[in-house]
């Protein structure tokens, strides 16, 4: 009896372009709606404002919990893209400029979904650790940059800039955090600046 050849498999197909369009739309409309509601936020009213049938939205994400999760990734997805197009567009000390101020804009955004975040198994401690490793390498990536480029000292470590602002996470509860974050920003680019 002939042996069958055993073909391999297909590779995997990218998601048609209305299937990532609705994704996305239903990511978009359900960090409102976690913002505004927190976890108890109405799935069926996230499918309806998404403009999608509840199928199509457990097709995707076939629990809350699976959403939520999938807010807060995207958004680091974001944060982290964001960075790329900066340092494409921008000079290196601008481009990190310009993220550092977005990265208090996304720690501001995650405060207002962090009580949905807090109800998946883990919590939002959970979450935060498992894009921790994003966060930092976009942020070394970024004053790495801005020393090469000789605007930041050679003896600038890319991680007192990640100490610095991940530390805002425990200042959030504070009146004012956001312009003290803000300021925080350009004193650490003015404390690191070459001289040259």
């Amino acid at each position: 009896m002939p042996k069958k050849k055993l073909t391999p498999a297909p590779p995997a197909r990218k998601p048609r372009a209305d299937a990532e369009r609705n994704r996305q739309r239903i990511l978009e409309v359900a960090k409102e709606a976690f913002a505004r509601d927190g976890a108890s936020a109405s799935l069926d009213d996230i499918a309806r404002r998404a403009g999608i049938g509840n199928a199509t939205l457990y097709r995707h994400f076939p629990t809350r919990d699976d959403l939520i999760e999938a807010v807060y990734r995207n958004e680091v997805e974001k944060l982290a893209a964001a960075e790329q197009r900066f340092a494409a567009a921008m000079p290196p000390l601008e481009a990190l400029r310009a993220w550092m101020l977005l990265f208090i804009d996304h720690v501001a955004e995650k405060k207002l979904i962090i009580s949905a975040m807090d109800t998946v198994p883990g919590g939002s401690a959970r979450l935060m650790e498992g894009a921790r490793s994003v966060i930092h390498s976009t942020f070394a990536g970024s004053v790495e940059r801005a020393i090469a480029s000789g605007d930041l000292r050679s003896d600038t470590d890319p991680s007192d800039f990640v100490r610095a602002l991940v530390g805002i996470f425990h200042t959030t509860a504070f009146p004012g955090w956001e312009p003290s974050a803000r300021r925080l920003v350009d004193i650490l680019i003015a404390g690191s600046r070459s001289s040259l």
